[in-house]
């Protein structure tokens, strides 16, 4: 079965599990090199008059790298068979080995992001924003003492969803 076009607002998953629940991948190209993480925080919605997604990144995650020297980045779901291959994705960097091709995954660059032919849900995002978090922006002091013990705030990106495409 083949990936179908759709529309951002004809998304009819429940994006908090999909997001938080299920995982997904980030992934960029810089040069002819692509890399990818999992990531479980992030979300969708409009703004600007735009569909939008939002991701955050660490700062010393390799993924990070590419998703800045890109325009475009994509996320892609995949269904709950796939969830050793997200794990092990996240855990392992791609600065010491080629995890995509131990991972066994099919990455298509036919779009302006690299993504997984696998995937039962590809978002194809345009950067609009990033700004780091900071530690001053947090209201509840709970948050940053839970999450961010080495102070390695995430950066926010917010982005255009150009292309839908589903399984």
């Amino acid at each position: 079965m083949s990936l179908n076009v759709i529309k951002p607002t004809e998304i009819d998953e429940n994006t908090c599990k999909l997001i938080g629940k299920d995982w997904m991948l980030v992934t960029a190209q810089k040069g002819e090199s692509v890399n990818t993480m999992t990531a479980s925080w992030g979300g969708l919605g409009v703004m600007w008059g735009k569909d939008v997604a939002f991701v955050v990144i660490r700062p010393q995650r390799y993924t990070k790298e590419f998703v800045d020297a890109s325009t475009h980045f994509s996320l892609s779901f995949f269904d709950n068979s796939y969830r050793e291959k997200l794990s092990y994705l996240g855990k392992v960097s791609g600065r010491d080995e080629d995890k995509i091709a131990k991972s066994n995954l099919t990455v298509a660059d036919d779009l302006a992001a690299p993504y997984f032919k696998e995937a039962k849900l590809v978002l194809v995002c345009k950067k609009l924003f990033k700004q780091p978090l900071a530690e001053s922006s947090f209201l509840d002091p709970a948050l940053t003492e839970r999450w961010y013990p080495s102070k390695d705030y995430h950066e926010l990106y917010i982005a255009e969803i150009e292309t839908v495409l589903k399984r």
